[in-house]
């Protein structure tokens, strides 16, 4: 993969930045100064900052478009089309994910949409909260551990709404008196801890990561207290996260996200893991933050420069993100080199999902045929192992191009371990005599149930029939 995409050359051009200065050591708030914003310091409004800083918002503001792009885009659109992931009703069939799973419109409707979302429900607990509204941070500090767990619903959110909270923006990342950089989520620190870093003494490189990392990133909650909490003590490659969900997470009681409805297997959902693989990948590792491409400088009134924030994708905002490293290359060329990685990407990432299902269904006619439990077991385990490694690659945001190795590596796992699962129920399947013809059939049959079904909240249902039998009560309605 090194080779083919010229990765390199990329790290090469990334490595120079650093030496040249385009990343800074600075200590996070020796750009400051002695500025005074006049905001009291518990300040949560993002219109608060509007007179202050107008083009700083009125870049802000441009997070309310909408643009479909050919993998992700900010347009309110379920997952489930048929030119997204279409059997994802399948792949999280018992899981909140097969109810209901959009692609993200952006910061700007993050309070909308997590309220809207149909996997919210009178059971959802304040975690689901932490990274969409600016009032958490003032929450968590009042109500300490009450608040994780705090009935999304009937607590948190009006809570929320008293204290007039705001989507994510303005006081999420800055200090609203002297708009220092800072990190506001604990679940970060705490995490970062473990590796041995201190967030207090980040440099101002460190925090044009931190202040992204504090969201985009893997999690669970924890069983206690329902607490965010980042799998990190191992590192963050998919195989350490992994490793700790394993051992760590287990020693503290936390062994899955949920039981799924067709293989019967204990499942980890990966959630959107952007500061993880940025970090293992060739930018992140040469020292180039989320912010450098992300959130690049631009001229306004043709003198005033400032870091936009118009959180999207870089391809959209090529000259500035790219072409200020990249000056020798034909920005053409690195699009279609960027869009060549994705596409190569995201078709391994199907074939991965569509081994990954064929897995899952075959692990239930072990089920139904009555298998031996432990060899059934044995089978739940690849399975689990299958989905982790395509789902930490299907969760973050750059459809492959964060860390093209990485993610392909993680693809590879996933497909071995499928397989793996497959193999040992054939094994066994062929001893109970199954006629393994009709079981791919019928797996066929069932895909295409989820496909035709029009009614997004109805496609769940198609997963499991009369001949793949559903593994625990269906989720209520």
């Amino acid at each position: 993969m090194a080779r083919k995409y010229g990765w390199s050359f990329v790290f090469l051009v990334a490595v120079m930045m650093v030496i040249t200065g385009c990343a800074s050591n600075e200590s996070a708030n020796s750009s400051a100064g002695e500025l005074k914003t006049g905001l009291e310091k518990d300040e949560i409004s993002n219109e608060a900052f509007k007179d202050l800083f107008p083009l700083q918002y009125d870049s802000y503001l441009k997070n309310k478009e909408e643009e479909d792009t050919k993998y992700s885009g900010s347009v309110k659109r379920s997952k489930y089309d048929v030119d997204k992931e279409p059997y994802l009703p399948i792949l999280f069939n018992g899981y909140g994910f097969a109810t209901e799973y959009n692609e993200d419109r952006g910061h700007i409707y993050a309070l909308e949409d997590v309220k809207n979302v149909k996997r919210i429900t009178d059971k959802s607990i304040g975690s689901c909260y932490t990274c969409k509204s600016t009032a958490v941070p003032q929450m968590i500090e009042e109500m300490g551990d009450d608040y994780w767990g705090g009935n999304f619903n009937k607590d948190i959110w009006p809570k929320g709404e008293e204290m007039g909270h705001s989507p994510i923006g303005c006081s999420d990342c800055h200090d609203p008196e002297t708009m220092d950089l800072r990190v506001t989520r604990p679940s970060f620190v705490k995490a970062m801890a473990t590796q041995g870093v201190d967030v207090s003494k980040a440099t101002k490189n460190d925090m044009r990561n931190y202040v992204c990392g504090q969201c985009h990133v893997e999690y669970y909650f924890a069983p206690e207290n329902g607490e965010v909490t980042f799998p990190w003590d191992k590192g963050f490659k998919p195989e350490d996260m992994y490793e700790y969900y394993e051992t760590t997470a287990k020693e503290k009681g936390f062994e899955k996200d949920w039981v799924h409805n067709v293989s019967g297997a204990p499942m980890l959902k990966a959630q959107h893991p952007d500061f993880e693989t940025h970090m293992e990948g060739p930018h992140g590792q040469a020292g180039v933050t989320c912010s450098d491409c992300h959130m690049p400088y631009e001229r306004k009134d043709d003198k005033k420069k400032i870091s936009s924030h118009w959180w999207t994708s870089p391809l959209k905002t090529m000259e500035q993100s790219c072409g200020t490293c990249h000056s020798n290359r034909e920005l053409d060329e690195l699009e279609e080199r960027v869009i060549s990685i994705q596409d190569t990407h995201m078709e391994a990432l199907h074939a991965a999902e569509d081994i990954s299902i064929t897995a899952h269904y075959y692990v239930n006619k072990m089920i139904t045929e009555k298998v031996s439990e432990d060899k059934i077991k044995l089978a739940q385990e690849q399975v689990r192992i299958g989905q982790w490694f395509w789902d930490i690659v299907a969760a973050e945001s750059s459809a492959g191009f964060h860390n093209p190795q990485g993610a392909m590596d993680s693809m590879r796992v996933s497909t071995e371990a499928s397989n793996e699962a497959i193999r040992m129920a054939t094994e066994e399947l062929v001893k109970k005599g199954v006629n393994l013809e009709e079981l791919k059939e019928e797996i066929e049959k069932a895909k295409k149930a989820v496909l035709d079904e029009k009614d997004n909240f109805k496609k769940k249902e198609q997963a499991v029939n009369s001949y793949f039998t559903a593994q625990q009560p269906a989720p209520k309605k």
